[in-house]
């Protein structure tokens, strides 16, 4: 009988060691794993440009302020009419009269005057038709108009709206590239590529085609759109 039973505690600590060591080469097996990056660029165009026109007008009175701003958003329509650019495009952003009686420090400066800041908004899906125009802009300036940037940096912005159509083919390029970079790794490391242990499709970025200082995103008609996918496979 206790031969029997030194039998069995002999038998049931082999199948245990067994088992333990099944258990910690699963465990080793899982360590193993590979974390890779893979990159998807596009190189796309703008379609819509939001071509903000500041301009300025004073006077003694307010009337003739009023004039002289009348004047102006009149030219400015005039130039773009004349540069094919549809007035339905156009509208009134922002208004802003001032006195000058009204500040309180006047400084040396005792010319009473009004001013007026007025602002017109182009918005069009015709690219080209707001750059050419906007490299013509100093026709405004020649007719008279007195332009401002107190509201921000001049000039049309270019926006892109059409990142949800480009993006299931940008994040299957970014991740076969990752695969691929995944088994390079796994070839020069003498193992085999095993299943997909994590992914992060990253996160999507519209850049300046020309990334230099100075130039920003929203200032060029053509841009690149990044994304950097991390993916992590095991390894058998």
């Amino acid at each position: 009988m206790k031969v029997v039973s030194a039998l069995i505690l002999a038998i049931g600590a082999i199948i245990a060691a067994s088992l333990l060591s099944d258990g910690l080469t699963g465990l080793r097996t899982a360590d193993r794993f590979v974390t890779v990056k893979g990159v998807a660029e596009q190189e796309v165009r703008a379609d819509l440009a939001l071509w903000p026109i500041r301009f300025v007008a004073t006077g003694e009175t307010l009337s003739e302020a009023q004039q002289r701003a009348r004047s102006s958003r009149d030219a400015i329509m005039a130039f773009l009419k004349l540069q094919a650019i549809d007035e339905a495009s156009v509208e009134l952003l922002r208004l802003d009269v001032t006195d000058t009686r009204a500040n309180p420090y006047p400084g040396n400066n005792t010319e009473q005057k009004f001013i007026i800041n007025q602002t017109l908004m182009v918005r069009s899906a015709d690219i080209d038709r707001i750059r050419q125009a906007a490299q013509n802009v100093s026709d405004l300036v020649d007719s008279g108009v007195v332009l401002s940037s107190d509201y921000g940096p001049g000039g049309p912005t270019y926006l892109f709206n059409g990142l949800n159509e480009i993006k299931p083919a940008m994040i299957a390029e970014a991740t076969a590239a990752a695969r691929e970079s995944a088994l390079q790794f796994a070839r020069d490391a003498n193992a085999e590529l095993g299943g997909l242990r994590r992914a992060n499709q990253g996160v999507f970025q519209i850049l300046a085609r020309d990334q230099a200082p100075g130039i920003r995103e929203d200032q060029q008609p053509v841009k690149t759109v990044r994304v950097v996918s991390t993916v992590e496979y095991y390894l058998r």
